[in-house]
């Protein structure tokens, strides 16, 4: 089977609004619908899971009881952990409690606030996943980057050349991402907050599909001014 993972368990304080971020409304419809809209629609998944923040998972279910629709009974909303990894295996059981074990299976998990992930993303993440059993999506970066320790000063400049920005989604094979997490000690499971990175420490390569620079994160509102922009049209 396979499943998608939105977490949406943030609360939105870079944005400086009283609904966290997902909730904000893009043109017509809040972001978080948005986004899980696009999973929704694609006939691969058998279902898609949202981790909220605990407050929220009441507003959450009656947001989706208006916007599901015929799709509702594909849809499932749980409370979400404290960090982005804790949220992801939270997923990740109520999935098999719901469906069984799943080791073979695809899980996507994507950021509540990129809702403009296309089909053709989500598509190439799902069949790089059945082939390679882990999978990053990313661009290359087309900036120079600097490495400084404080801000203050320039350490390093990294060869642009190997450097690429990381997106979701990021797709497992929920056995695997299973076993590299529970091999991981309890001081790499507090510091490794990139789902990617659990697989990555663990020695299992990562495979990378490419991403967009419209699948951009919606955290300030510059980001919110830019994706209504790209709502209209």
């Amino acid at each position: 089977m396979i499943f998608a993972g939105i977490a949406a368990g943030g609360t939105g304080t870079r944005m400086g609004a009283e609904l966290p971020k997902q909730f904000l409304l893009l043109k017509d419809k809040p972001i978080l619908v948005h986004t899980v809209e696009k999973f929704l629609s694609c006939g691969e998944i058998d279902a898609v899971f949202i981790g909220v923040h605990k407050d929220w998972a009441d507003y959450t279910e009656e947001l989706f009881s208006k916007f599901a629709g015929s799709c509702k009974d594909r849809l499932f909303i749980l409370p979400g952990g404290g960090d982005r990894n804790d949220t992801v295996f939270r997923i990740i059981t109520a999935i098999e409690e719901r469906f069984g074990e799943q080791g073979d299976s695809i899980l996507l998990t994507h950021d509540a606030v990129r809702p403009f992930v296309t089909k053709e993303i989500i598509r190439e993440n799902i069949r790089l996943a059945e082939e390679y059993g882990a999978v990053g999506t990313a661009i290359k970066a087309v900036d120079t980057i600097y490495d400084s320790e404080k801000g203050e000063t320039i350490a390093c400049v990294p060869d642009r050349s190997r450097l690429y920005q990381a997106q979701t989604p990021q797709t497992f094979r929920i056995g695997l991402l299973k076993e590299c997490y529970r091999e991981l000690t309890p001081f790499q499971k507090a510091r490794l907050t990139d789902t990617c990175s659990i697989c990555a420490v663990k020695g299992h390569p990562v495979h990378l599909a490419a991403g967009s620079p419209l699948n951009f994160k919606i955290t300030t509102p510059e980001d919110l001014k830019i994706a209504e922009s790209l709502a209209e049209n």
